[in-house]
């Protein structure tokens, strides 16, 4: 059984910077990202919270696209999300979640090109320190609305407590990789 791709490899007028795309997204978040159109639109944040879970359960994935890298990304970046709350020593609240997912978005974290990213093997460097630079902000823009939309998923029945069914998959490891964030 194959995995899911993104639906949005095909996008008109693709960015990218090394070969990842640089898709829009709607977010309150400020960065460089262009801003998606209409609320009823998917984008590759929904997407990616959309796949996740059965993503997260292949350990390969054949890149059919510059969003299916970026998807990867995210789909690592959401299993270090839970990772961390799960490390927690208490269960953490929907506040707390959200402070802790936020302070690990902007975090420094590796991107393509960098010696410790975990997949330079499938991936091109940006071609200019500007592309880099560009790259890194986008991404924590990325993360950044990533990690407010996983806890509003995460804390949605409103018990004060993260979604049981979310965090079973704190342990799995798409494609056995971790971003080391």
């Amino acid at each position: 059984m194959p995995a899911y791709h993104s639906s949005l490899n095909d996008y008109p007028d693709l960015r990218q910077v090394g070969n990842v795309a640089v898709l829009p997204i709607r977010t309150k978040v400020r960065g460089p990202a262009p801003l998606g159109q209409s609320p009823e639109e998917m984008d590759i944040i929904d997407e990616t919270l959309d796949l996740f879970r059965a993503n997260s359960l292949f350990r390969n994935f054949e890149i059919k696209g510059p969003a299916d890298r970026l998807l990867i990304v995210l789909i690592l970046y959401v299993s270090d999300c839970l990772a961390k709350l799960g490390a927690a020593r208490t269960v953490p609240s929907q506040i707390e979640a959200s402070k802790s997912l936020n302070t690990l978005s902007v975090d420094n974290f590796p991107i393509p090109g960098d010696a410790n990213f975990a997949l330079n093997a499938h991936y091109s460097p940006p071609t200019s320190r500007q592309d880099a630079d560009y790259l890194r902000q986008y991404l924590t823009q990325v993360r950044q609305e990533l990690s407010a939309r996983l806890v509003e998923k995460l804390y949605a029945d409103g018990t004060g407590k993260p979604s049981k069914w979310w965090m079973s998959f704190q342990k799995r490891r798409f494609m056995n990789r971790s971003l080391g964030s």
